[in-house]
């Protein structure tokens, strides 16, 4: 099977967006990922994948700790930025347990790496939640390659 049909299919499955963070040398770092889920309730787990070539691979390596920021409908240019689509834009970051967060999403989740795993290309990361805030709002969404929204996908 090649690689476009592979990652058509896998574009079907609509996903929340997040932004990971995590800080090396007082500096943060972050990418923008849809591969995040929750793994356990006892003890509370999530997993994140991070591409073996990716620059924050390294970063969540050293720090043994990140956060995973869900996105609301009005943060997609955060999401731009993390992903590298939009370039030297400053942002602003929280900090909640002394981990950098994004304001205004919807949902902040601070983790302890407590386990890795290398699958196919990806990194595996299993963290430990240690800390939540959450927000009411609407998540930003991503379905077929484009950003969305609940209202336009209720309208569908």
């Amino acid at each position: 099977m090649d690689d476009h049909l592979f990652r058509s299919a896998m574009g079907k499955f609509a996903t929340g967006v997040t932004v990971i963070l995590t800080e090396t040398d007082g500096k943060t770092h972050g990418m923008t990922a849809n591969a995040f889920m929750s793994v356990s309730l006892d003890p509370k787990l999530v997993v994140i994948s991070i591409k073996e070539n990716a620059r924050m691979l390294s970063k969540i390596h050293e720090a043994k700790m990140f956060s995973v920021n869900i996105l609301n409908s009005k943060q997609e240019e955060i999401s731009k930025i993390f992903a590298g689509q939009i370039k030297d834009q400053e942002v602003t970051f929280d900090r909640l347990m002394d981990v950098p967060v994004i304001p205004g999403a919807i949902a902040q989740v601070v983790c302890e790496v407590s386990a890795e795993h290398v699958e196919g290309d990806h990194t595996l990361f299993i963290g430990k939640i240690t800390n939540i805030s959450i927000e009411d709002g609407d998540p930003l969404l991503f379905f077929n390659g484009k950003y969305r929204s609940l209202e336009e996908l209720v309208k569908v």
